[in-house]
């Protein structure tokens, strides 16, 4: 008999636990879907702490430096100071940071690769030893490789990288570094953590997620450290910012599209507004702390520093001074007293929301048949639960977008071509529909598009290219052409898939034949008791992995029978093919 492919990752493996996990403990948070949590003061933890927040990290207490300055001696002192208020007022500590290109040992410098790769583990035993219930630890820290250099010093008089087995272009010495930490903490969430995330290296960090869930790495969250969250920040070494706030539509975009690339849960891992403008500060806070609360794949939030002039840049992050609240932490005392954010992560990090998968929808209530052209905004309706969005956009644009025709999404929609537009779209945007094919074929295929330069569409089925790749070459973005090609779609309700081969290009509808006319013999298509691979989710949404079956009632043999699954409760397998959905009930 068949077994499931890929089997749950131990946060999946938790979730269910997790769905009734309620958290009581200190701070503004407290009984929150997340942790709003903060950084020792000066190596100190403040009085006020336990008031306020409900998380802790060091701010340099426990990177390796600090702990181990000297080979022969280590000094735990600003690290326990931090680990024990957690422990004391039951609050979140997270590790601060294993692996990291700063703030290591000097005496690091020069070892040989042997060395350095005994080193590395002896610092992985201790830490180990110290504190073997570690809850969350950032493993490795500002390893993005940009422009040909790292985000900080690795490979810099160290042999870091070589010590962990390289870098061949995959981050290979990042695998290697989750796979030691797993070993040594098999329950902790284990977290890769960076700076520029959102203005600057989005792409590269998205990249770096990819290729180490390629090589099985148990990462479990992205830290987005977000010192870039205005108009003026990131830059060089990740440093604080000014000007006014960034674009919340641009924030929402770019958080989605790492949701939709990456399927990670997100940690906002050191936030900070750099200005001494408290309208400023106050109105970045709103927007931004309110969204990352309400964002469900958001799985804490950590703020970096909030005593004014005791913080790591300029000073001016600060939220309390003069021993007085500024209106930014007024505004976050009020918000987070009614407010108590979404959180479908499945990891424990405060009141986790159940949720129960739902597939997409079609936008006017039915599948699209061929019968007419499908405006390209009235793309499905999103579910809920991982792998049910029917959208993944980035990009930004001087044009005005983004009309209440969609309203709650991050789709820039605009008016043009004498109605609605899909516009801005990058290379790598897509957008889905669910159809409804009355005979197999091979049909014309063509859509109306704009673009200022070459651009080009394909349409999928699942992960396969069921078209002729639509190349087109404009010279404005007012004006509409036609593109033209092929296309072969299986008779029945299929979710069909849009995306940007080429961008820029904004594209206004497409059509697919007329009617049911195929103008070439169609091959032999999939039924529902056809082969088919069938992704598997647990009740709150968590992706556990896929199996291949001949139809439903099969696939749910084969889940019921598996070995992988280690608890009871209500399961759901859903149709790479069709997009359906059903409901599983396992008994262990």
């Amino acid at each position: 008999m068949k077994r499931i492919i890929s089997t749950a990752t131990k946060v999946a493996a938790v979730a269910l636990a997790a769905s009734t996990f309620s958290f009581a403990g200190p701070g503004l948070a407290d009984g929150a879907a997340k942790f709003v949590g903060n950084i020792t003061t000066r190596g100190q933890v403040r009085s006020d702490f336990t008031t306020l927040w409900n998380q802790i990290t060091a701010e340099n207490e426990c990177k390796w430096a600090s702990i181990q300055g000297n080979r022969s001696r280590y000094n735990w002192s600003g690290c326990d100071a931090a680990y024990n208020w957690a422990k004391n007022n039951g609050g979140h500590f997270k590790f601060h940071a294993l692996v990291w290109g700063s703030q290591y040992p000097d005496w690091l410098n020069g070892l040989s690769v042997d060395e350095t790769r005994k080193a590395i583990t002896e610092w992985f035993d201790a830490v180990k030893e110290h504190y073997p219930d570690l809850e969350m630890i950032d493993v490795v820290n500002e390893a993005i490789k940009s422009g040909g250099s790292y985000h900080s010093g690795y490979g810099k008089g160290n042999n870091i990288i070589g010590a962990l087995g390289g870098d061949n272009g995959n981050y290979e010495f990042v695998a290697t570094a989750f796979k030691m930490a797993r070993e040594r903490w098999p329950d902790a969430i284990l977290i890769y953590n960076d700076y520029n995330t959102v203005q600057w290296q989005k792409d590269e960090g998205i990249d770096l997620i990819q290729k180490l869930k390629k090589q099985n790495a148990p990462v479990d969250a992205y830290g987005l450290q977000a010192h870039d969250m205005m108009s003026q920040g990131g830059g060089a070494g990740g440093t604080g910012g000014g000007g006014s706030c960034l674009s919340l539509s641009t924030l929402k975009g770019v958080l989605e599209e790492i949701w939709n690339k990456t399927e990670t849960p997100m940690f906002i891992s050191e936030y900070d507004i750099f200005t001494d403008n408290d309208n400023t500060q106050k109105q970045c806070y709103q927007e931004q702390i309110s969204y990352f609360m309400e964002n469900e794949h958001v799985a804490g939030i950590t703020l970096w520093g909030y005593i004014y002039g005791a913080t790591w840049n300029s000073g001016t992050s600060g939220i309390i001074k003069d021993e007085k609240d500024r209106p930014a932490m007024t505004w976050l005392k009020e918000y987070l007293a009614s407010n108590k954010g979404v959180n479908t992560t499945g990891l424990p990090t405060g009141d986790v929301t159940p949720v129960e998968p739902e597939p997409q929808t079609p936008f006017k209530g039915q599948a699209f048949d061929l019968s007419t052209k499908i405006e390209a905004e009235d793309f499905d309706v999103p579910g809920k639960g991982k792998g049910n969005n029917s959208y993944a956009v980035s990009g930004d644009c001087n044009d005005t977008w983004n009309t209440e025709y969609r309203k709650g999404t991050s789709v820039k929609i605009g008016e043009k071509n004498s109605g609605l537009v899909l516009g801005c779209n990058p290379t790598g945007n897509y957008f889905q529909y669910t159809i409804n094919v009355a005979e197999g074929g091979t049909f014309n295929v063509k859509a109306t598009v704009a673009a200022n330069g070459d651009g080009a569409l394909v349409f999928k089925v699942g992960d396969n290219v069921v078209s002729d790749t639509l190349k087109y070459t404009g010279a404005s973005w007012s004006e509409f052409d036609e593109v033209s090609g092929t296309i072969t779609l299986e008779k029945g309700e299929q979710i069909l898939t849009l995306e940007v081969a080429k961008g820029y290009i904004d594209v206004d509808w497409f059509q697919i034949g007329s009617g049911t006319d195929a103008i070439a013999p169609a091959i032999k298509f999939v039924d529902n008791n056809a082969r088919q691979d069938y992704h598997v989710f647990d009740q709150n949404g968590v992706h556990m992995g896929v199996l291949t079956a001949y139809g439903f009632d099969a696939a749910k043999e084969i889940l019921q029978s598996s070995s992988a699954m280690k608890a009871s409760g209500i399961y759901y397998l859903r149709s790479r093919t069709t997009g359906k959905m059903q409901s599983v009930r396992i008994v262990k």
